[in-house]
């Protein structure tokens, strides 16, 4: 008999909300969740804190308080999986079997593959709202800039929450317009991307709002390096023909967003996709049922679903997950069908958000009776008060 009916590897808010959902709907279920961190973050505050208008301390929690009553938490790291055998090993040498896998390990912050960056986060003006502990620094770069180069960058590789690079640059634009300094400032975006925003919709508005505030826009520009002393950043930069030249951007402060991909673990398992460098887990787009192993489901930002990596897409994957895990254990046909929905509240400024969502294939999914390509107040504090809410109080517990 296998250690756990059904194994969640990963305690964030992937894993935890399906489990939760799972032992909603049958109690019975003998259900472990690997997962080594002591502390649950809610990152996408974390935008919010960077601009200096939410609590750091208000973002962590202790995971302890959010495993679900019935489930046990197996508090290690996966090292690797035998999905023949189904079994992992853990970092600790210890193995468990299951009759049913669910892999949700999130994403992985490749900061080494920018040099000079990891080293220079939170000094010379280096910052990333994409971590905990630096995410107060980018108020403080902010709050000593007296004009010149504020930089904002986004990586060439799918990340968390597509919008985050731009969403501080707005904000940070917002405040030095407030401090009357925007003029002194050159606010430029650096992006690997080609285009502002995916849907057509948004990106009108965000034009708009870049023209606000006057920043230039550099597209096709990877972040390579960061000389913190001197204060310059490198870009790759590639034309028309795909001819590529090194740029260097002299810098007062950059906020920093690295590339990302799925984690190690993932990256050299079975379960990714075969000859895919950024190692993603293999699904079927619709079921989130492994491809290659019918008794793994996998979730969140580490799959290969062509979908923005957010949490709202999380809320939307786990109960198809759900369903279909249950229908499969009870020898039913699955009916769970996952659309790609994604959302990514646009922050533009404070007390000003544009709540773009969309699914596969940029089709727009909206929930509102009303345009959401319009800045608005009243989304401004769906994510600063609601979500967050929400987040802790529904979302974790499986409740919505």
């Amino acid at each position: 008999m296998a250690d756990y009916q059904i194994l969640v590897v990963g305690g964030g808010n992937a894993g935890l909300s399906t489990a939760a959902q799972l032992l909603l709907k049958d109690k019975s279920l003998k259900i472990g969740i690997i997962e080594p961190s002591e502390k649950h973050y809610y990152q996408p505050a974390w935008t919010l804190v960077g601009g200096g208008t939410f609590d750091i301390n208000d973002t962590v929690r202790n995971e302890a308080d959010f495993i679900p009553k019935g489930a046990t938490w197996i508090k290690d790291a996966v090292a690797t999986f035998e999905p023949e055998q189904n079994q992992v090993t853990c970092v600790s040498g210890k193995k468990y079997t299951y009759d049913y896998l669910v892999a949700a390990p999130g994403i992985q912050l490749d900061w080494h593959k920018v040099k000079g960056l990891k080293e220079n986060l939170g000094k010379n003006g280096v910052t990333s709202n994409y971590l905990f502990q630096y995410a107060p620094y980018t108020f403080e770069c902010l709050k000593n800039l007296k004009g010149g180069n504020a930089i904002f960058t986004s990586p060439g590789t799918p990340i968390k929450c597509g919008g985050a690079p731009q969403k501080i640059m707005y904000l940070a634009a917002d405040y030095l317009r407030k401090k009357k300094i925007l003029k002194q400032t050159n606010v430029q975006l650096y992006t690997a991307g080609t285009i502002i925003f995916g849907i057509p919709k948004y990106a009108t508005t965000l034009s708009d709002v870049v023209n606000r505030y006057g920043i230039k826009l550099h597209f096709k520009h990877e972040l390579v390096e960061i000389d913190g002393e001197k204060k310059i950043a490198y870009f790759e930069a590639t034309d028309a023909d795909g001819n590529k030249t090194r740029v260097e951007q002299a810098f007062d402060m950059i906020h920093a967003v690295p590339p990302q991909s799925a984690p190690d673990f993932i990256k050299n398992s079975p379960l990714a996709m075969p000859d895919n460098p950024l190692g993603w887990i293999d699904v079927d787009m619709h079921t989130m049922q492994h491809v290659r192993y019918p008794n793994i489901f996998a979730l969140g930002d580490a799959t290969n679903t062509p979908n923005a990596k957010t949490g709202a897409a999380v809320r939307k994957q786990a109960p198809v997950v759900v369903k279909n895990l249950l229908a499969l254990m009870h020898g039913h046909k699955m009916h769970g069908h996952y659309l790609g929905y994604g959302s990514c509240p646009l922050v533009t400024g404070y007390g000003k958000l544009v709540l773009a969502e969309f699914g596969y294939d940029n089709k727009v999914m909206e929930t509102f009776p009303f345009d959401q390509a319009k800045e608005r107040f009243s989304m401004w504090i769906l994510k600063k008060h609601v979500l967050p809410w929400m987040y802790w109080n529904r979302i974790l517990t499986g409740k919505a």
